[in-house]
């Protein structure tokens, strides 16, 4: 049975539940791009279930990395509508992005890929200077991780438009 947060509202309407893991090591940032995916987004998935977002997102990450991070601080919150362009699907997805402390064993996994139901999931380390080069998921990491915030950030995207609203 999969307990992930995934709920059909009907009429082809859904809402996610997600956490996302902010990996960050000598000016690089790790993120995954699928066979299927034209960008690039965290190491990270669908919280389940029961289980706190904290939970979920060192759960994901040990998944996807195979090693066990420790959270930092959560850096920020994004309330996502978009419609999923190959099914029409409308979604109204909650992300909390948690920044992890640095790992000694990050680095192994740099030419390294794993396997989801949707294909071949691979590692990129990406330059902080030049996110600006990349098809980025969520687009607000191309500035806001230049100089992160003490503070958690709350983001709201809708149409393709995002706004910083705390």
């Amino acid at each position: 049975m999969n307990n992930d947060i995934t709920v059909n509202i009907g009429e082809g309407r859904k809402f996610n539940y997600r956490v996302g893991a902010i990996i960050i090591d000598s000016g690089e940032i790790l993120m995954v791009r699928n066979s299927g995916a034209s960008h690039y987004y965290t190491v990270g998935g669908r919280i389940q279930f029961g289980e706190s977002a904290q939970e979920a997102v060192l759960r994901e990450a040990f998944e996807e990395t195979q090693i066990n991070l420790e959270i930092d601080k959560i850096a920020y919150v994004h309330e996502n509508f978009f419609t999923m362009r190959d099914s029409g699907e409308l979604f109204h997805e909650l992300c909390f992005f948690f920044l992890m402390k640095a790992n000694s064993q990050l680095r192994k996994i740099k030419y390294d890929f794993f396997e989801e139901e949707y294909g071949r999931v691979s590692y990129h380390w990406l330059p902080l200077d030049k996110l600006n080069n990349f098809n980025l998921y969520p687009e607000f990491f191309k500035t806001e991780l230049i100089k992160p915030s003490d503070n958690t950030k709350y983001f709201m995207t809708r149409d393709e438009i995002t706004h910083r609203l705390m």
